[in-house]
């Protein structure tokens, strides 16, 4: 929901102060959001105002909205990772002293 109304704003912002047509100015916006910059040079410092404003907002939504969304679910594959590091772990650590008491029988 968030990134809807950051991009809406974006766009009937940049419509309205650069004076662009909805599709550029979407892409204007769109370009912004995803830290690409914007797509060409704006003259006038109304439109540079705007569109840092944009910037801001923009990338800080989608970069709070990614890691909102997907936090939880690396955060799961992160634990589960490391779980089965610790289990390889313990297995290989056995194993070795394993190894080392049948070398000291043989010695």
């Amino acid at each position: 929901m968030a990134l809807a109304v950051v991009l809406t704003v974006g766009t009937i912002g940049f419509h309205l102060v650069v004076g662009t047509g909805p599709v550029e100015s979407l892409y204007f916006e769109s370009m912004l959001a995803t830290g690409q910059g914007p797509p060409e040079f704006l003259s006038g410092a109304s439109a540079q105002l705007f569109a840092s404003l944009m910037a801001f907002l923009s990338v800080g939504t989608v970069v709070t909205t990614l890691f909102l969304n997907l936090g939880p679910l690396l955060a799961r594959h992160w634990r589960e990772a490391v779980e089965l590091a610790e289990r390889e772990f313990h297995k290989f650590e056995g194993d070795l002293e394993h190894d080392l008491r049948g070398t000291d029988r043989h010695e």
